[in-house]
């Protein structure tokens, strides 16, 4: 569904992407995992049209989307790393931001409590703001407007970052069910290995701008490259070098 093919993007003499290739199949979970700086979100980015690559294809459906008009964005939700709520609407317009300049958006308000509904928040949530809100529901409330527009494409960009342990589990379990019921098509971003073990069908680890290994969930933990066995066992020795 989602194609990367050689992509390559530097920002004056800093390479961040080097030649990225990747397959993300319908109706999967990819996860990109990495340490900070390798081009994890500028990846996500250069997908959604916000980053153009230098070089290189990135195909929806088989069509190169690189350059072309932003119509394709009306598939895509996106849960953001910090939420990213509008502090100036209360929640059930941050949901149904997108439905709001839609012809839906006369059912703009329902849809919006029926999504916070399913994410685990009461309906008089609506009408809060989100400042009155903890971080757990903000993270929920983000999600809620992740699938307001019903999309068959949705990223994650760090879903339970700062985020106690409980809250976590329950954004990954929350992430897991709504993905299969919608049957959508995720790509993930996260240096948090329980939410990897959680969503993931497949995992692509991404260092010095290229998919150093790529494979299913469960090939995780018996494969032999060093790059993974480094990063998920914490490992300070290793090829991935550690800043000091």
């Amino acid at each position: 569904m989602i194609e990367l093919k050689d992509v390559h993007k530097a920002f004056g003499p800093n390479k961040v992407l080097a030649g990225v290739d990747l397959k993300v199949e319908r109706g999967t979970s990819t996860v990109i995992i990495g340490g900070s700086g390798t081009g994890k979100s500028v990846s996500l980015k250069c997908i959604l049209g916000l980053i153009r690559p230098d070089s290189g294809q990135i195909l929806l459906d088989g069509t190169d989307i690189i350059g072309q008009p932003s119509d394709f964005l009306d598939r895509f939700g996106m849960l953001f790393q910090g939420g990213a709520l509008f502090d100036s609407l209360p929640v059930w317009q941050n949901v149904a931001f997108r439905l709001l300049r839609s012809p839906r958006k006369a059912e703009a308000r329902d849809i919006a409590i029926a999504k916070l509904r399913r994410v685990g928040l009461k309906p008089e949530v609506a009408d809060r703001y989100p400042a009155e809100l903890s971080g757990g529901m903000q993270k929920r409330v983000g999600l809620a407007r992740a699938i307001a527009a019903d999309p068959d494409i949705i990223f994650f960009d760090e879903p339970t970052t700062g985020l106690d342990p409980i809250m976590a589990v329950v954004i990954n379990d929350l992430i897991r069910e709504i993905v299969t019921e919608i049957g959508a098509t995720t790509i993930t971003i996260t240096h948090d290995m329980s939410s990897v073990r959680a969503i993931a069908d497949r995992v692509a680890m991404l260092h010095a701008g290229r998919i150093q290994w790529e494979g299913p969930i469960g090939d995780l933990d018996t494969t032999e490259d060093a790059y993974i066995r480094q990063f998920v066992g914490g490992l300070a020795e290793g090829p991935i070098e550690a800043i000091r």
